[in-house]
């Protein structure tokens, strides 16, 4: 899908609010307002005087399908002496990246204690009409202003996502190398949003992300013993695979996604839906339930809502009555704390004291397979464009290779499973989810080695072809071994050309 870091592209946003004792400000105030007209801020409970930290994340343009032009978009804590820390990770809408952003800074989250990851190729995009904008709600306001750019283009990796977590400033390449330093009693939250496949989460530079290594980080964290409790959101394809069945219940950590493990989410704000993007927009604005969480931040006293209502409110949304167009919104980890409000871990912001939590949130009419948002997007492009310009006859060259690559792996898998696993049988074990409470696969290394085997021969998977690492995950559980992989890909891709969608040149996805 498009590459959109700020609407899809990984950013993490590590904030701190409240400080350690003695360093909290005696105000929380708005962007608008100044040090003479500030509402102050209501009085200190047992649950303030914390600092928080955010971690966003957001994957380039050509990624997913949020606020971008030519591509697509997908921690905090606070108690008394602690710090709040949120760790929000997009890499699929820079968009919802640099909105999540905004809401923690109005929340009361400090800059330096706000991590950002993003790609960072949306906002001067020459196809940007609003130069330097990046708006996720087709009436909103510009999102991008003020955000930091801590970890931009090629430092949005999972190597430095995972050093900036561990606080592990020694391990991390480039970017302001600001990282968690968190602390025993400290709260996070993390948002990441970006494509996903089964047991995978997209990043704009290889290697992806993986649900054994980001459960070992954390498990690692935990030991730690570097903070109190994380609450951590997800949006991505599949979402709910990271955690179903490796995700452990005695780290402090809870989590919901924005799919269970076998279904993909959703762009939404889309041209073509209600509501549509400004004419001018020829993408979708943001991801349904990225969009659903925010949204309900903005317009409920957050000293007031508790975890679990939002995640009741956002599951709602977020689902269809149809099934087409909707999602499952999970939960995983350690589901005791959920009553507890969400301003230790998002801020809180003074405007919204008098909220009453009773405002219903608009449904969305329309969404679209966040896996098809960089071919709408270049569609709608090549349908604006002069007949006969030098630029449409690129634009529907671009279309038919991008669509070319997509049918190759198609139709390379299926083959794959078939070689395998006998004509018939093939495509139905390759396609086979496994049991609720299982996780995607018992053997992760044969997954990833699976992965690079399959690429060597048949060109990168891309971030649409994520949708097909459940039949990898199956080849492992049915005890295929490497040799026999590459005997099947090799057969399936014999003298295939893969050019640019080499993995020599975009790297391996494992």
């Amino acid at each position: 899908m498009a590459r959109w870091w700020v609407c899809g592209l990984l950013s993490l946003l590590a904030v701190a609010a409240a400080a350690a004792e003695g360093s909290a400000e005696p105000l929380i105030r708005l962007p608008t307002q100044d040090e003479h007209d500030a509402a102050p801020a209501p009085a200190p409970s047992a649950e303030e005087g914390v600092t928080r930290w955010a971690v966003l994340g957001a994957p380039p343009a050509t990624r997913t399908t949020v606020t971008s032009f030519g591509s697509s978009c997908r921690v905090s804590v606070c108690s008394l002496q602690q710090r709040v820390i949120s760790l929000l990770v997009s890499a699929m809408c820079g968009a919802d990246v640099c909105h999540a952003y905004q809401i923690l800074k109005r929340g009361g989250l400090k800059e330096e204690n706000i991590v950002v990851f993003m790609y960072d190729d949306i906002a001067q995009d020459p196809q940007n009409l609003r130069r330097g904008v990046i708006i996720n709600h087709p009436k909103g306001k510009d999102v991008y202003a003020g955000v930091p750019k801590d970890y931009t283009g090629d430092q949005v990796t999972t190597e430095n996502f995972f050093a900036v977590l561990m606080g592990n400033k020694t391990a991390v390449t480039g970017g302001s190398r600001k990282v968690i330093n968190s602390k025993p009693n400290d709260h996070i939250f993390i948002y990441y949003a970006d494509h996903g496949g089964a047991g995978s989460l997209g990043m704009p530079n290889n290697p992806w992300l993986y649900a054994d290594d980001f459960i070992k980080v954390l498990r690692e964290k935990h030991a730690s013993k570097s903070y109190s409790k994380m609450v951590i959101y997800v949006e991505a394809c599949e979402s709910g695979s990271m955690f179903e069945g490796i995700m452990p219940q005695d780290l402090n950590i809870y989590v919901t996604t924005a799919a269970n493990a076998v279904e993909s989410s959703w762009g939404t704000y889309c041209p073509g839906w209600n509501p549509p993007p400004p004419h001018e927009y020829l993408t979708c604005l943001g991801d349904v339930y990225s969009v659903s969480w925010m949204e309900d931040s903005e317009t409920h006293n957050l000293k007031k809502e508790a975890i679990k209502d939002q995640y009741e409110a956002v599951k709602k949304r977020t689902s269809s009555s149809n099934n087409l167009t909707g999602s499952h919104v999970m939960e995983y980890g350690d589901k005791t704390f959920k009553d507890e409000k969400l301003f230790l871990y998002q801020g809180f912001d003074p405007a919204n004291v008098n909220n009453t939590n009773r405002l219903p949130l608009p449904s969305l009419e329309g969404a679209i397979n966040q896996r098809d948002a960089d071919i709408l997007f270049m569609w709608k492009r090549y349908e604006q464009l002069n007949a006969g310009s030098e630029e449409k006859v690129q634009v529907l060259k671009k279309i038919k290779e991008t669509v070319a690559h997509r049918k190759h792996l198609d139709s390379s898998i299926d083959f794959i499973g078939k070689l395998v696993f006998g004509f018939e049988k093939g495509p139905s074990v390759l396609e086979a989810p496994r049991s609720s409470g299982q996780p995607v696969v018992d053997d992760w290394d044969c997954l990833k080695r699976m992965v690079r085997v399959f690429e060597s021969h048949c060109g990168s998977l891309t971030q649409y072809g994520m949708k097909h690492m459940r039949a990898f995950a199956n080849l492992c559980n049915n005890g295929v071994s490497e040799a026999e992989m590459k005997e099947a890909s090799v057969g399936a891709c014999g003298g295939y050309n893969s050019g640019k969608w080499s993995p020599l040149v975009l790297g391996h996805s494992a």
